[in-house]
């Protein structure tokens, strides 16, 4: 039985309501691999719940396999308050279509949509009508997709936005250098407007749920630093690790043994990079924190992209120029012993 309320005299009982009403864009999807556009191609759509009276409601939308008769839901979003759409991308479909719904590659399959309703607890949820949708989604070969990172450590200027990657369409990652005093931000789908962005209902900080439209801006943890984040678009949870904080090249090469030179991080190719001069009359490192606590150099046998963190070699300069150096490895907790392991690429830019 559904549940709303009724005033009776002083007193506000429990008695049957009306569910909202859920409806989509689209009921019959065809995904293809080219279309990684930030633009949403399936929106769901509802209303509010009647109860009688005008009640803070609680909005989730459930997607289901066929037949499973929502024992187990494979996605449950639960929206901010007020918000009455929700919208998937083609990469975000797929992902959903190939690791929760189970349909493989090529083949097309079912799916349920529908809306649950409640005011507490102790009131029984109110269901919308449900929604069938097919859906054939493309090959397991997922294109790396971006989501975008604007906020007070970078003025919230669109066009020098960040960017988060991911290679599943799900869990999306990247280092942000949050400076001191600017840790509130935003995630956005688009790099081009704030439409759909990705926020906050929380006011406690840091941030650990992330929900669509909502109006809060994010906040990563107080401490300023780099940090590397992770984000489940399935789920919302959202975490915060400090990471090694900075890289540099430092050699005759460059401009001297006692000078280093910073790199930054690059969240679309994952790697550290400084675009310098080097001279082919000197050698270079990489080194951690402008120290030598940590530092890598070429292998024993040098292959031209490998480098190590154990006694490696100073790496040479062919020929002198301009560079862009690109370093990679993998990030670790602040206070932690970093990858032995790394790899390195330059480009002469001029």
């Amino acid at each position: 039985m559904l549940a709303s309320c009724k005033k009776n005299d002083a007193i506000v009982t429990a008695t049957s309501g009306k569910a909202g009403t859920l409806t989509a864009s689209a009921t019959s999807l065809t995904l293809v691999k080219t279309d990684t556009a930030p633009t949403p191609i399936l929106t769901f759509n509802f209303t509010n719940a009647n109860y009688g009276y005008k009640a803070a409601i609680t909005n989730m939308i459930q997607i289901d396999t066929v037949g499973d008769n929502w024992a187990n839901p494979a996605i449950q979003l639960t929206l901010a308050a007020n918000v009455n759409t929700y919208s998937y991308t083609s990469v975000q479909l797929n992902t959903m279509a190939l690791n929760q719904l189970k349909i493989p590659a090529g083949k097309t399959g079912q799916f349920n949509a529908r809306v649950v309703q409640t005011i507490g607890s102790t009131v029984t949820p109110a269901y919308s009508n449900v929604v069938l949708l097919s859906i054939t989604p493309y090959s397991t070969v997922i294109p790396t997709t971006y989501l975008y990172v604007v906020g007070a450590f970078q003025g919230w200027n669109l066009a020098t936005r960040q960017s988060l990657a991911s290679k599943d369409g799900n869990i999306y990652t990247g280092i942000i250098n949050f400076t001191a005093g600017n840790n509130q931000f935003l995630i956005l789908p688009d790099s081009t407007d704030y439409n759909n962005k990705y926020a906050t209902t929380q006011t406690s900080t840091p941030t650990t749920t992330v929900t669509q439209n909502a109006g809060n801006n994010l906040v990563a943890p107080s401490a300023a630093g780099n940090y590397l984040i992770t984000f489940n678009l399935t789920t919302g949870a959202i975490t915060f690790e400090l990471v090694n904080s900075t890289y540099s090249v430092i050699g005759d090469a460059a401009q001297g043994w006692s000078t280093d030179i910073p790199m930054t991080y690059n969240n679309t190719t994952q790697s550290w990079n400084v675009t310098t001069a080097f001279v082919s009359t000197g050698s270079f490192k990489v080194r951690q924190d402008d120290a030598w606590t940590y530092s890598w150099g070429t292998i024993a046998t040098p292959d031209g992209t490998s480098l190590t963190s154990a006694g490696g070699g100073n790496i040479p300069v062919a020929v002198s120029g301009t560079y862009l150096f690109s370093f990679k490895i993998a990030p670790s907790a602040l206070g932690s012993a970093p990858p032995s392991s790394a790899t390195y690429t330059m480009t002469l830019v001029k």
